[in-house]
């Protein structure tokens, strides 16, 4: 054999061991989205036909689980694989804590990233940035970049917490260095007017919090002052979060990109772009919903541009129930008439009863998904390992404990999910195929701010969800045996992690 044969030899044996091309991956997560906010799962009063496009060519999940009922420990296990309940300080964050993740451990970018792919997290954070002291006018780190992300887009915690501003990498977008940022969630900064002081100059009223600085005539959750020129504007946000996403994905020539968008909306505060101002019957909250579908169907539009929508791997997904009057008098409640955020199930944000984890969840693939609708069992925990076996990456051992791979019921391949799930409210409740148990507790019923059941009870409760999705009838007197076995089991994975897959 001579030497050009040699090489063409090599070459045709390396063709024929080469991984196959990668997917690009886009997980669009929504905020405060309910299970029954959008028209493909039931909604009538407001209609979302991009997000509805998703779901008639793809895999629409009756039974999807967010690992909990707010958002950042649901954020935390979808990045990590690992229920939030076991890290300590893994809470609804204030907007100057520290990252939440440790950099170096494994996580869904970093594991799609040694694959390949180019990571991006775009939109809302709230999984805290840097050491614990931030200096919001220097270099924000550790942060997104620092646990697998290449680039990041951030807005740092929430739309109703300050800093009021976008993080570019590790910097404040647009910041004039001579007008300083300064926060504090301990108390006020100078006397500079408030929500709760100057009401007046509020142009949308809170109803419970939010009553610290006002940023764009809409109160907040803790202090801030300086930074005018980079203080975001919240009618265009959806806009600007949209325009960055999109160029992020334009930007990618041959490499597969993970694009990890979480989009504002539906969160409050809710003030849409003008062009939504009528799209619904609803107010700000059903308009927030319509301009949520425009973002999905700004990402369609742009992908098929790209000609990259038959192998782009698109999950839609949100990160707790829905919750209506969350803290600004936005006539949520005055106007939301027949429709039901949360669809048939009981309670919603906060709640241990289905309401509070079952959300929307979407998966489309035209290269590979079916439309279906699937019933089976899962958990946005599980993505970690779903996408690490689709794509090829290696998990380490000991990294992402509570996911399991369930690709097969992600592409519709498969009915079968997870046997059980954890959902995590204030406690701790099991998800055992068809059955829900949820532990005693002397906590409040009802969270009065925001008319949610809490799915609290002193007794024991146990619930057949195949028979009674909305959680109606107790049975636990009529199955003690399964209420004993369910309680030691949920008992058993909250010490301890199940064993390494």
């Amino acid at each position: 054999m001579n030497r050009r044969e040699f090489l063409l030899g090599c070459a045709a044996s390396a063709l024929r061991t080469a991984a196959p091309s990668q997917p690009n991956i886009v997980l669009i997560y929504a905020d405060d989205l309910g299970y029954g906010d959008i028209s493909c799962y039931g909604a009538t009063r407001v209609r979302t036909p991009n997000i509805d496009r998703l779901a008639s060519s793809g895999v629409r999940f009756t039974d999807a689980h967010t690992s909990a009922a707010t958002c950042t420990p649901s954020r935390y296990s979808l990045l990590t694989g690992e229920y939030s309940f076991r890290m300590e300080g893994a809470r609804v964050l204030p907007g100057d804590a520290p990252l939440l993740i440790r950099p170096g451990r494994a996580t869904l970018p970093s594991l799609l990233k040694e694959r390949g792919h180019r990571t991006a997290a775009i939109g809302k954070w709230h999984l805290g940035l840097g050491d614990g002291n931030i200096d919001w006018n220097g270099d924000i780190k550790p942060g997104p970049l620092e646990i697998g992300f290449d680039e990041s887009f951030i807005i740092p915690a929430t739309g109703d917490r300050v800093p009021c501003v976008y993080v570019q990498n590790h910097r404040v977008a647009g910041l004039d260095p001579n007008d300083p940022i300064k926060v504090s969630y301990k108390g006020p900064l100078d006397d500079q007017p408030t929500g709760a002081t100057h009401p007046e100059l509020l142009k949308m009223k809170l109803s419970h919090g939010h009553d610290m600085t006002i940023v764009n005539g809409i109160s907040r959750i803790g202090f801030m002052r300086g930074g005018k020129s980079a203080l975001w504007e919240d009618e265009t946000m959806a806009d600007t979060l949209t325009s960055r996403a999109i160029s992020f994905m334009e930007s990618q020539k041959s490499q597969p990109f993970f694009l990890y968008l979480a989009t504002h909306d539906i969160h409050v505060p809710r003030v849409p772009h003008e062009r939504f101002a009528d799209s619904t019957t609803m107010g700000p909250r059903g308009n927030v919903i319509a301009e949520l579908d425009w973002c999905v169907g700004q990402i369609l539009d742009a992908l098929k541009r790209r000609k990259l929508v038959e192998n782009t791997l698109i999950v839609f997904a949100s990160d707790n129930g829905a919750v209506v009057d969350d803290g600004y008098r936005d006539e949520a409640v005055e106007r939301l008439g027949s429709h039901r955020p949360n669809g048939p199930l009981r309670g919603g944000k906060y709640s241990r009863f289905e309401g509070g984890t079952r959300v929307p969840f979407i998966v489309h693939w035209p290269a590979r998904v079916k439309p279906s609708v699937s019933g089976a069992l899962i958990s946005q925990v599980d993505l970690l390992r779903s996408l690490a076996a689709l794509t090829g990456a290696a998990v380490p051992q000991g990294a992402a404990p509570d996911s399991e791979n369930v690709l097969p019921a992600l592409l519709g391949e498969s009915n079968q999910g997870r046997q059980e799930l954890v959902e995590q409210a204030e406690s701790l409740s099991l998800r055992s195929g068809q059955w829900k148990y949820i532990p005693p507790s002397k906590s409040a019923k009802i969270n009065p701010q925001v008319n949610i059941e809490l799915g609290a009870d002193s007794d024991p409760q146990l619930y057949d969800l195949a028979a009674d999705i909305g959680e109606t009838r107790n049975l636990a007197s009529q199955f003690p045996d399964r209420v004993k076995s369910m309680a030691a089991r949920l008992e058993q994975i909250r010490k301890a992690p199940p064993a390494s897959r």
